[in-house]
């Protein structure tokens, strides 16, 4: 009996640790936001964002994940370390996104819109990319985002020259 409650003790003392690693692993990350702002060339001018940029594996990997603040002026730029098909979905992000594949260039050559809360479904550039953005969802047809559009910020522009 002894080594029983023994047992449930550590195991206790193990949940008890875990817990709080657990609650960590769920909260949103939030990245400094750049000095520059990131600007997306549409029909109607020049839209000036406040951005994050994701350029680790692991900021790439958690981006927007359990964030429920993200504001109308808001991106999450996504910088990848070459030009390549690039995957995303929606897993743990409680908000509805708008994506934007970019060339080298910073030029628009997708746009999917919408992606939906918590969709393990897979949303993909369709052809190689070396950058995303995401924004609120809304945001593309709010601008009139078109496959195209240029985005400028240093990030992109010290790749694509």
């Amino acid at each position: 009996m002894r080594r029983l409650t023994s047992f449930l003790a550590g195991l206790a003392i193990i949940l008890i640790a875990a817990v709080p690693a657990l609650a960590l692993d769920q909260a949103p990350m939030h990245l400094p936001i750049d000095a520059a702002p990131l600007t997306v060339n549409t029909a109607k001018g020049d839209v000036p964002f406040r951005v994050e940029i994701a350029e680790t594996n692991e900021e790439r990997e958690r981006g927007l994940m359990f964030r429920t603040d993200l504001k109308d002026n808001s991106a999450m730029l996504f910088v990848f370390d070459a030009t390549r098909p690039v995957t995303m979905w929606m897993e743990n992000t409680p908000s509805a996104l708008d994506m934007l594949f970019l060339d080298d260039n910073g030029r628009i050559s997708a746009i999917r819109e919408n992606a939906v809360p918590f969709s393990r479904d897979v949303i993909s550039s369709g052809e190689p990319v070396r950058f995303v953005v995401e924004v609120k969802a809304g945001t593309a047809r709010r601008l009139g985002l078109t496959i195209g559009d240029k985005v400028r910020h240093p990030a992109i522009e010290a790749i694509g020259h």
